[in-house]
């Protein structure tokens, strides 16, 4: 099968999670990814436990997840030969992605003009942790700094006096899916233009860009949200309950939805307090005891069961050996199977993003393994070679 981007080259110069994560997106959709590493290669090869494979050569499984659909190239970008390769894949590319500090790849001699000099076509995707300018411009970032700065945490754990991080890195992942789309989108106008630009995103704006209606509950209204725990700021009930033996996550998004089920539970929907939505979020310490105290007399299995049967979302919490083992994700193709070259038959989680009905998801027929470092060094510069020859 075709591949969106199958004619695409894209240099990777990044490393850690947001700019690894946005280029395995767009390797994912077909295009070749050449991932340039230093001697000692990308840090989060380093990243651990848990490490798998063997002990001469242990493998990070957090590495393992940003990286499929990639080829490894070792440079030294201080050296003469590190600069005169990665000036030919400048040349020989369509994307250029990197997360140095800003100010890094201009010291090495690649400034924006240098690249665009050397390939005017050049998509040049810069991700910072606070953006290249403005009063603190340059300033390092790291995801949990990010979710600090950027508010994620106020919003998140049990109460205001309690801030949390999400569980997974989120500001990075999220300046990888923002780059990625600015990515593609400067490469659709390149086809009315026939010029490159510069895309950039940050792990500050990725998260502000997030907010939705939290940020414009101060905006718009002047109210500062805080963190509330399992339960919707603006949508009750909606959140974590408790049942006999679990618990269980609702979501009456209607006053449709909560006629429906106060009456299948026999609460009445209009009961003082909590006759609309507004008055139900004002008094949520409310609802919450009037919801537990009926499914308490329930086992999670049944309650379930019942919520289905009158049409209520609901669900339960998962952990991950679970959410992996689950025929759901597994008809989503949100798992592939791919030959490492050191560890042989592994499973990934896969590309949330389905073409038609691509069984591999993404838009790839076959999913490339994490690369080993290094471990094309030899094809990607004989490669480079034959467009040369081509050229000459």
């Amino acid at each position: 099968m075709s591949a969106p981007l199958q004619d695409i080259v894209v240099v990777d110069l990044s490393r850690a999670l947001a700019g690894p994560h946005a280029a395995m997106m767009l390797g994912d959709m077909g295009a070749r990814v050449i991932k340039v590493e230093a001697g000692t290669g990308d840090d989060t090869r380093g990243y651990g436990p848990p490490f798998v494979g063997p002990e001469d050569e242990p493998i990070s499984t957090y590495y393992l997840s940003c990286n499929r659909n990639k080829e490894s190239i070792t440079l030294d970008l201080k050296s003469e030969d590190g600069q005169d390769v990665l000036t030919r894949l400048v040349r020989a590319g369509d994307v250029l992605v990197e997360n140095f500090r800003p100010g890094v790849l201009d010291r090495l001699g690649f400034t924006i003009e240098r690249l665009h000099e050397l390939n005017p076509r050049l998509i040049i995707l810069k991700i910072s942790g606070f953006g290249e300018d403005g009063p603190e411009g340059g300033r390092a970032g790291y995801d949990q700094i990010a979710q600090g700065e950027a508010g994620l945490m106020s919003l998140t754990g049990p109460g205001p006096d309690d801030p949390q991080r999400v569980g997974v890195p989120i500001a990075d992942l999220l300046a990888g899916l923002h780059g990625a789309f600015g990515v593609v989108a400067a490469l659709n106008e390149r086809h009315l233009t026939g010029k490159g630009r510069v895309v950039r995103t940050s792990l500050l704006a990725a998260v502000v860009g997030v907010h939705a209606f939290q940020g414009t509950a101060y905006t718009v209204a002047g109210q500062v949200a805080r963190a509330q725990g399992n339960y919707h700021p603006s949508i009750s009930p909606y959140g974590l309950f408790e049942c006999a033996d679990g618990k269980i996550q609702i979501a009456c998004g209607s006053e449709g939805l909560w006629v429906k089920f106060a009456t299948a539970f026999g609460i009445d929907p209009a009961a003082p307090g909590m006759a609309t939505n507004a008055d139900r979020v004002r008094n949520l310490p409310l609802v919450i005891e009037t919801v537990n105290t009926v499914f308490k007399g329930y086992a999670t299995s049944d309650l379930l069961a019942r919520l289905a049967e009158i049409g209520i979302p609901a669900g339960e919490v998962r952990t991950l050996d679970r959410v992996y083992e689950w025929d759901q994700v597994a008809s989503q193709h949100l798992l592939l199977n791919v030959d490492h070259p050191v560890l042989g038959d592994i499973t990934l989680p896969g590309s949330p993003i389905r073409l038609d009905d691509n069984e591999f998801g993404g838009g790839r027929a076959e999913h490339l393994p994490p690369p080993r470092l290094g471990e094309h060094n030899d094809s990607v510069r004989a490669w480079l070679d034959s467009l040369e020859a081509d050229d000459g």
